[in-house]
């Protein structure tokens, strides 16, 4: 089994909801592109709606992070952007992310962007996950 160490060195403060960084041994190492909110069209959702679009987001990262033999919990670190200059539009695209990632608090980035890929897009999320090595015993 992969195993993630979750690094919090106690000389930071604790007031963040993640850790600092991820210590991995062993396992093969999984870069996702980032996740966009698009249907299984190819159409974006929930223009207007940044909390909707990070759900879309996070499903679409489960569904490919599950494709490459992963879940959210190997998750090693992941970068969230979000098209605005509000702060109150990345907190709740971050909010939504916390939610999925649950209490596995890997290390991430939270970005603020001028503009994202596709027309109407506001959130993206790409992540680096490990996946666990199966005992052959």
């Amino acid at each position: 089994m992969s195993r993630l160490e979750l690094v919090r060195p106690e000389s930071l403060t604790d007031r963040v909801p993640y850790a600092y960084a991820t210590v991995v041994t062993p396992g093969r190492t999984v870069f996702t592109a980032g996740a966009c909110p698009l249907d299984a069209a190819g159409d974006v959702v929930a223009e207007g709606d940044v909390p909707g679009q990070a759900r879309q987001v996070m499903a679409n990262l489960r569904t490919t992070l599950e494709a490459a033999g992963c879940t959210l919990a190997d998750v090693a670190k992941s970068t969230v952007y979000v098209a605005s200059s509000r702060r109150a539009d990345l907190v709740a695209a971050w909010g939504v992310v916390r939610e999925e990632l649950g209490d596995h608090d890997a290390p991430s980035t939270l970005l603020g962007v001028t503009v994202l890929g596709y027309p109407g897009q506001l959130v993206e999320v790409e992540a680096v996950a490990v996946q666990p090595v199966t005992d052959p015993a």
